[in-house]
């Protein structure tokens, strides 16, 4: 599975950024794919995952009730719809599959794309 990221960029606190994440050479439906996000200094930590096909969804307790993530079958493409920003958030923001979870370790996760800055100013 290859996986592009798209929509980082530059954006006042309180605003909102939308991210996607296409995926080429599998069925996105038979894994469970995600975002996770590193800061300057920082390890990378999880931010959202969906299930495979229309399964559970988990957000970190950072970012619930501003972020969603979903995913277009049809487009083999996760979104992350990110709202109320806060200067916290910035990091580059990484795509993930993985055929069973992503909830476990990162070094355990089967496939990542490049990421996507996404920079939040105060």
């Amino acid at each position: 599975v290859q996986l592009q990221a798209s929509g980082g960029g530059l954006v006042q606190a309180g605003g909102s950024l939308r991210l996607g994440c296409a995926a080429s050479g599998r069925t996105f439906g038979n894994y469970a794919v995600g975002w996770f996000r590193q800061a300057p200094g920082k390890e990378r930590e999880f931010v959202a995952s969906i299930r495979r096909s229309g399964g559970s969804i988990y957000y970190a307790d950072s970012v619930k009730g501003r972020f969603t993530i979903s995913r277009d079958s049809a487009k083999n493409t996760v979104y992350l719809q990110m709202n109320s920003l806060k200067p916290e958030d910035t990091a580059v923001y990484y795509c993930a599959a993985d055929t069973y979870t992503l909830r476990g370790p990162i070094s355990d996760i089967d496939y990542w794309g490049k990421g996507t800055l996404v920079t939040v100013s105060s």
